[in-house]
């Protein structure tokens, strides 16, 4: 089998990862990394070996390198109009998340993606762990009875100097564009897209209503400490609280509560932890399929794509009521400190509160954060048309 030639779009920051992992499936006979788009071109160590095409212009290094995927990990403004420039030319996408910052923008995506008849895998890397469909048989088993609710909790710390690493990061919009870069969007959007998908609501006809609370302590326009609640056509409630500015950084994960037991998933681990009553805990650890590695199996062998544009709707629906919100409550300055030393601020006792959120599915506000607003969150319902 001849080598996928590949190309692609941002291989600085996040990009970095990409690079390493396209070489390792061309190591292995898959592709070829056949050009790198970026403003400035890359050096033989940053291309990690021999350096492919290089252009800023990203329809003419996809004409020139005859490429037959595009992997795009590029600002969140630029994704829509950069897959659709690869679709109209017959190029397949993996596309980094969140795949759009509107919904409407994402259903310009989808659907031009749809009308080329390109296959587009979305970078939601946690839906290629084995320990996605193992948990959801052991829900379909009745190994935790019925299922209640879903949590997800994510306690992550960032410099000040991660909000300046780019200048749309920690913005809701530049120049007059949205980028919805916040806490629960980007950094920690596969807690959100993982809690959503073990509950069987992946798509956005299976969200019917969202509520909100976006603050930040960090000198951003976006959330860096937030929560959603998610209710479902299954009638589920999902809440995820995530912070960027926790005490100490922890591990994100999904609580998946049932009615006589419960299953906590860390996603970026692969491994599960179950506890049922009548039983001991039981763990088990899961390998992990790469979405490049299965894009390209759906190219040659028809395997079937992991994570389709239609299977993350209903995390669009997420970004879109987080757009739609009020701008994120400033918190007031007793509500943080500075960590010394580390130039990176810390919200006391916000570990706690993100993992009481995934324990109770309360919002910040229901469990007391004294800087949480008092006000009633009315649930925004979300039109499935």
């Amino acid at each position: 089998m001849s080598r996928i030639p590949v190309v692609l779009a941002g291989a600085r920051g996040h990009g970095r990862w990409h690079v390493a992992n396209i070489r390792r499936l061309e190591r292995a006979g898959l592709v070829r990394l056949a050009g790198i788009c970026e403003l400035t071109p890359l050096t033989e160590q940053e291309a990690g070996g021999e350096i492919p095409a290089q252009s800023a212009d990203f329809g003419a290094l996809l004409d020139s390198t005859g490429a037959r995927i595009a992997v795009i990990c590029t600002p969140i403004p630029t994704h829509t109009d950069l897959a659709l420039t690869a679709a109209r030319r017959g190029v397949h996408l993996l596309l980094e998340k969140p795949p759009a910052p509107s919904y409407a923008e994402f259903r310009r995506m989808a659907d031009g993606v749809a009308e080329a008849g390109v296959a587009c895998q979305v970078g939601f890397q946690s839906m290629g762990s084995h320990a996605v469909p193992a948990i959801r048989e052991l829900v379909a088993s009745g190994a935790v009875g019925e299922v209640t609710g879903i949590g997800g909790a994510g306690a992550w710390v960032r410099d000040e100097a991660y909000f300046r690493r780019a200048p749309w990061s920690g913005r809701r919009r530049l120049d007059g564009a949205d980028v919805i870069d916040g806490a629960l969007t980007n950094p920690l959007a596969h807690a959100v897209a993982t809690a959503l998908a073990l509950g069987g609501s992946t798509r956005a006809e299976d969200v019917v209503g969202i509520e909100t609370e976006l603050s930040h302590a960090n000198d951003i326009e976006a959330d860096d400490t937030s929560c959603v609640r998610i209710t479902t056509a299954r009638g589920h409630r999902v809440t995820v609280a995530a912070t960027l500015c926790a005490e100490r950084a922890d591990e994100p994960y999904v609580l998946l509560h049932g009615s006589s037991g419960r299953i906590t998933f860390w996603y970026k681990q692969d491994r599960v932890l179950l506890q049922r009553g009548g039983h001991g805990p039981e763990e088990y650890h899961h390998d992990r399929t790469d979405l490049l590695e299965n894009l390209v199996a759906h190219l040659t062998t028809g395997a079937a794509l992991l994570v389709p544009p239609d299977e993350t709707g209903a995390f669009m629906r997420v970004v879109e009521a987080i757009r739609l919100a009020p701008d994120p409550d400033r918190l007031p300055d007793a509500a943080w400190h500075h960590v010394p030393g580390e130039r990176r601020r810390v919200v006391p006792g916000i570990d706690g509160l993100v993992a009481a959120a995934a324990d109770t599915l309360s919002l910040y506000s229901e469990l007391g954060a004294p800087w949480a607003p008092r006000t009633e969150h009315p649930l925004n319902e979300v039109s499935t048309r």
